[in-house]
């Protein structure tokens, strides 16, 4: 399980951490957190990480959320990849899916050519909205992200914390949207189906 925490023992503000289980059903088995190192961490907020693991090449990539140069605050988006030594490399800044807005938590495709982000870049219906980002391969750059639009986000209001089933037609987020139980709530959102081309990769895949 990988997450982001202000505890001691880390590089810089937020860091990446990193838990680990030998029984994968057993919800408390859970060993001591281990800072993910200094290099894709940085003396800067570092938080929000996404694990992409490609089936085809089997290139392991971590994207996250950060406040260092050279995008700086509030904090916009990189990518960093693990090593055949096991260890993390340097975070490399994703000018395609930053903005200067605050772009922070993703969800990714199994197949790594859909990419779900919230933002609070203009251009949505409310104060953060989900954005999707698409590509070709996973070699290629990621696409210039475009809002999902409405019903997903709500005019007025903060969506976010996308995450995407592994079929990739399931989307759940949170919103503080009227109609629910508090400050913020747990939606789904469902599609038929993806594009033909993406439906048939993902069929191949599983």
């Amino acid at each position: 399980m990988f997450f982001d925490s202000l505890r001691a023992g880390g590089c810089g503000d937020i860091d990446l951490w990193v838990s680990q289980r030998t029984n994968k059903r057993n919800d408390f088995g859970w060993q001591e957190p281990v800072n993910l190192g200094c290099v894709i961490n940085s003396p800067f907020d570092d938080s929000l990480p996404t694990y992409f693991e490609d089936e085809e090449t089997g290139i392991i990539t971590m994207y996250l959320t950060s406040g260092r140069p050279p995008a700086g605050p509030p904090g916009h988006k990189y990518v960093s990849t693990l090593g055949d030594d096991g260890a993390w490399g340097p975070a490399v800044f994703v000018p395609e899916l930053s903005s200067q807005f605050l772009d922070s938590r993703t969800a990714i495709r199994r197949d790594g050519l859909e990419l779900f982000m919230s933002s609070t870049r203009p251009g949505g219906v409310g104060v953060a909205d989900i954005w999707v980002s698409t590509r070709e391969s996973t070699a290629d750059p990621w696409s210039t992200p475009v809002t999902v639009g409405m019903p997903v986000n709500y005019p007025g209001s903060i969506t976010g914390g996308p995450a995407l089933s592994c079929d990739g037609t399931t989307l759940y987020f949170t919103s503080d949207r009227p109609g629910g139980f508090g400050a913020f709530d747990v939606y789904v959102s469902r599609r038929r189906k993806l594009r033909e081309h993406d439906d048939d990769e993902i069929s191949h895949r599983r």
